[in-house]
């Protein structure tokens, strides 16, 4: 099976970023580490990047002067590498419809929290605000509203009486990885479809 041309868009240390390298690496992912776009200047995930050979791509907000023109610019960047999947690996901005529409089920994104519960920011603090007992991440394909497109898989871990947003986001994190590996390598595997809104293949 061809190799999926797969481009990472990161914005801090980018551990998912690493991680989904790090399984195409070994081949648990069938992909092709193509780019990576990160719109942070001096993020750590570019020095990771360039140690693996990838290219970066800087696409600084500050430098445009709308959404629009910062969307277009990443775009054009991007465009040569053709990507058959972007995975947002804490890539901390809001795409655009329009944006989306270019790569329609074809962006993949991580959340730390079970959707379709506690969407947006500080979603770990939302979960211990509003007293649930489990918490955990959830893999999805990216629509215009935020963190709503499709579930693609999800994984769970208590929530303790003592924890903190700090301690219920680094149990997380140990689900992240692994979930976010398996979900992108059904897709490049070519095992999801979606029918009415929701994802079916996940137990291939």
């Amino acid at each position: 099976m061809t190799k999926k041309r797969m481009v990472i868009f990161a914005s801090g240390r980018g551990s998912n970023a690493v991680a989904l390298h790090d399984a195409v690496e070994v081949g648990a992912i069938n992909a092709e580490v193509k780019a990576l776009v990160c719109d942070i200047p001096g993020a750590p995930v570019m020095d990771r990047a360039r140690e693996w050979g990838v290219p970066v791509i800087l696409a600084d907000r500050k430098q445009f002067g709308s959404k629009a023109e910062f969307e277009q610019f990443i775009l054009d960047q991007i465009a040569p590498y053709q990507a058959d999947v972007i995975c947002l690996a804490g890539f901390m901005r809001l795409l655009s419809g329009d944006f989306i529409s270019r790569y329609e089920h074809k962006i993949i994104n991580i959340h730390p929290a079970l959707l379709p519960s506690f969407r947006g920011l500080h979603a770990q603090r939302q979960a211990l605000e509003a007293g649930v007992k489990i918490a955990g991440c959830t893999v999805h394909f990216v629509v215009p509203d935020m963190d709503a497109g499709p579930i693609i898989l999800q994984s769970s871990v208590p929530v303790m009486d003592d924890d903190t947003e700090d301690t219920l986001a680094a149990r997380i994190l140990t689900k992240e990885h692994p979930t976010f590996i398996k979900a992108v390598s059904l897709f490049c595997d070519d095992k999801l479809r979606i029918e009415g809104g929701v994802v079916k293949g996940t137990q291939a």
